[in-house]
């Protein structure tokens, strides 16, 4: 742990509490005890050995107006139902599907929102022998087992997503440090797969299947050191940020399978990884007890937020708190192109309206709209956090504007008691690369921060240009060497037109799984003795790679309640309500400023919140 033990034992009975409420600027955020899910006999779930509690949302269109439906697992257990959120009381003793695994546990899942219904939808869900089920769990069917005999992947899975815009094709993360393309569509065969290079870059190396027909996997990725514990797609669905237990980001172009750049942990492996809704930055949080704040565009970290005294395990933004508020309509040359095509559609008024107004930015100097980022956290300390990411952070070169809101932002030079990582440099003992294909150059940062809410002008900002080029090349996976180096499956991928994936609706839930684990595939033992070097932390310290943290904001957390009794692994953001959940197995529903009495009345079901 990064705290000091008197931080850690200090504060008195009220540290100590479970907060049952919470208060924001926007109002007070309220735990609905009635709308709490779980196994159905209620009791805590012992936790011992066990994988993450994870939780998937998605909505299947209901004409009766209920359409969200909620998967969890516990332990051995899976469970389906349907979601009543903030509306009503949560029925237990009738989940749609309930399933118990022998031999392994369900360690994460995920929905195609693109193929759900009311009668139908199709759930992934990774297993802890390394093992992926494709089920269905309105009509209880159980489709394919992917890797059934393990001959692909022997490490649990750490993270299963659909291809955004894809109906068939997925993508699998291990503890192995692999990541593998499947289709649906395709068997994975009777023997192991063997292996072709097709590209290979600073620390990461990427291979098609060899086969005489195609089969599974499609591509097998090999990323950095030790176990991939996260990743996730970018709303527009073509770049890939993966957070590995070397403490390295790693972010690529997922169609050209080229990396777009890197980001170094203050110390330790890296745990979760989300995207802003825009997809101009991405928030990463782990085992330094951080969240790191890195600009897609200028390939750098902007800011680090210290709130939690353990290990961070989620961070999510909110799309619904994102605030934008225009100033003065003004004329501006340069084109917004690049930055539109990057929003996610969020399929509700309420963001809809944010993301118009967010696409209305501008990457220049003049800014049309004021934007404050929401985003939060969850970790093993059992704490949530709020964070805001304000214009003083977003553009530290630039005049204030006078709509934007304030947060705060600790004097790096002062850090708060018992973050005892900010001294102790001397401790970052986790090997990586020390450099990344497509970042800015490696410049030491010198500038202190003021005591004040300014930023310092710091070095390797200048690179914007070059990387909002970068960031819209790449063509597709059917172009140039993927053609001729992937047969049939791949190339039904290939002509998935970028535009059709970026139109089609997806919704993406963030979640997180970890593994000290790494197994090596014996077809490419020599390839990763020569992709994956171990660097020096000392040389990737004070760089752009993993800048000092005297020489980056720290920001301070708007809230940071102890909500749990045990470790927190779900942070969700939903329109009306927040959803968090614990190893224990409950999963806590959080109504939005507002949202209880409004909702209850029409429901009549006042009596049950107040």
């Amino acid at each position: 742990m990064l705290i000091s033990k008197m931080a850690a034992e200090g504060g008195g009975k009220e540290m100590n509490e479970i907060k049952t409420q919470f208060t924001t600027r926007e109002g007070v955020y309220k735990l609905l005890t009635h709308s709490e899910y779980s196994r159905p006999n209620r009791v805590p779930f012992n936790s011992q050995g066990s994988n993450p509690v994870k939780v998937s949302f998605v909505n299947v269109n209901d004409q009766s107006g209920n359409g969200d439906r909620i998967c969890f697992n516990v332990g051995r257990e899976l469970y389906f139902y349907i979601y009543k959120g903030v509306r009503k009381a949560a029925d237990l003793s009738k989940p749609i599907d309930k399933r118990i695994y022998k031999g392994t546990q369900p360690t994460c899942h995920d929905f195609n929102h693109l193929t759900a219904t009311a009668e139908s939808v199709s759930l992934l869900v990774g297993f802890s022998a390394g093992q992926v089920q494709l089920i269905d769990p309105i009509k209880k069917e159980t489709s394919k087992l992917f890797n059934e005999e393990r001959l692909i992947d022997k490490s649990r899975v750490t993270c299963v997503k659909w291809v955004p815009g894809s109906e068939s094709l997925f993508l699998v993360s291990h503890a192995s440090g692999n990541m593998y393309l499947y289709n649906v569509e395709h068997t994975c065969g009777t023997t192991a797969p063997h292996y072709q290079l097709l590209k290979q870059g600073e620390n990461y190396s990427v291979h098609t299947c060899k086969s005489k027909s195609t089969r599974n996997p499609l591509l097998k990725w090999t990323v950095g050191e030790g176990a991939l514990n996260e990743f996730a797609f970018s709303p527009d669905g073509k770049f890939l940020a993966c957070v590995s237990q070397d403490g390295f980001l790693r972010v690529f172009n997922f169609d050209a399978v080229e990396l777009h750049g890197t980001m170094k942990s203050y110390f330790g492996g890296l745990l979760c990884v989300c995207w802003s809704p825009d997809g101009k930055y991405i928030v990463a949080g782990g085992e330094d007890d951080l969240v790191t704040v890195w600009s897609f565009l200028d390939c750098r970290v902007i800011a680090r937020g210290h709130g939690h005294k353990s290990w961070v395990s989620v961070v999510a933004f909110d799309h619904y708190t994102t605030s934008v508020e225009e100033n003065d309509p003004m004329e501006f040359s340069g084109s917004d192109e690049d930055f539109q095509d990057q929003m996610i559609h969020f399929g509700r008024d309420r963001a809809n309206s944010t993301q118009s107004r967010l696409s209305k930015r501008n990457s220049t100097d003049s800014r049309p709209v004021s934007v404050t980022y929401r985003f939060g956290s969850v970790g093993q300390d059992t704490q949530l956090c709020l964070w805001d990411l304000t214009e003083d952070i977003l553009f530290p070169h630039l005049p204030l504007s006078r709509t934007r809101t304030h947060t705060n932002v600790m004097n790096a030079t002062s850090p708060p008691a018992g973050a005892t990582i900010i001294t102790n440099t001397s401790s970052s003992t986790t090997n990586g690369n020390n450099s990344g294909a497509n970042t800015p150059g490696i410049n030491s940062l010198s500038t202190t921060l003021p005591r004040s809410n300014s930023l310092p002008h710091s070095a390797g900002t200048t690179a914007t240009a070059n990387n909002t080029n970068k960031a819209g090349s790449g063509g597709g996976i059917g172009s140039g060497i993927m053609d001729s180096a992937i047969a049939t499956g791949v190339s039904k991928f290939a002509t998935l037109s970028l535009h059709d994936r970026k139109e089609r609706h997806h919704e993406k839930d963030h979640k997180r799984n970890h593994s000290m684990g790494h197994i090596s595939s014996k077809s490419s033992d020599k390839l990763n003795l020569l992709t994956k070097t171990k660097a020096d932390p000392a040389k990737t310290l004070g760089t752009l790679l993993c800048p000092r943290m005297e020489d980056v904001p720290l920001l301070e957390p708007l809230i940071c309640k102890k909500i749990a009794h045990e470790r927190l692994t779900v942070l969700i953001f939903l329109e009306d309500c927040l959803v968090t959940a614990c190893q224990e197995g409950f999963i806590c529903t959080w109504a939005r400023p507002g949202k209880v009495v409004s909702l209850c009345r029409q429901a009549n079901n006042i009596s049950a919140f107040v």
